[in-house]
């Protein structure tokens, strides 16, 4: 089993920046491929980022994401620039035990899941 916590939600100006985090335990993080998810009110849950041995991003929200990781911590990072409205969502921290080259961007394909952290874009 890996447990995942995320932090760094909140309320934000649009054009303003934001950076989440989630740590992991339960498995060797090295191991893990690890993704970002976010669901706003009324909307299906979406890819936007993902990273094993390279990192990739939704279309949508490419060139304003830096996703990383720091193995040492176990710990992986979303780097969030010149937010809208449109980001205002619960973004969840998600993880495969299986380490691939590129994140894979449904979400039945990951196994693990964090409690979602809400992100609020005010205009």
């Amino acid at each position: 089993q890996v447990q995942l916590v995320e932090y760094g939600g909140g309320l934000v100006q649009a054009g303003g920046s934001l950076r989440l985090s989630c740590t992991a335990s339960g498995r060797t993080f090295s191991r893990l491929t690890m993704a970002w998810f976010r669901q706003a009110s009324g909307k299906e849950r979406e890819f936007v980022a993902g990273i094993g041995a390279n990192a990739n991003y939704a279309d949508s929200m490419k060139g304003r994401l830096t996703i990383s990781r720091d193995n040492a911590k176990s710990t992986v990072y979303l780097q969030m620039n010149n937010l809208n409205s449109e980001d205002t969502a619960v973004y969840y921290c998600a993880a495969i035990s299986t380490y691939y080259y590129t994140a894979p961007t449904t979400d039945r394909s990951y196994h693990y899941w964090g409690q979602g952290t809400q992100v609020t874009v005010s205009s």
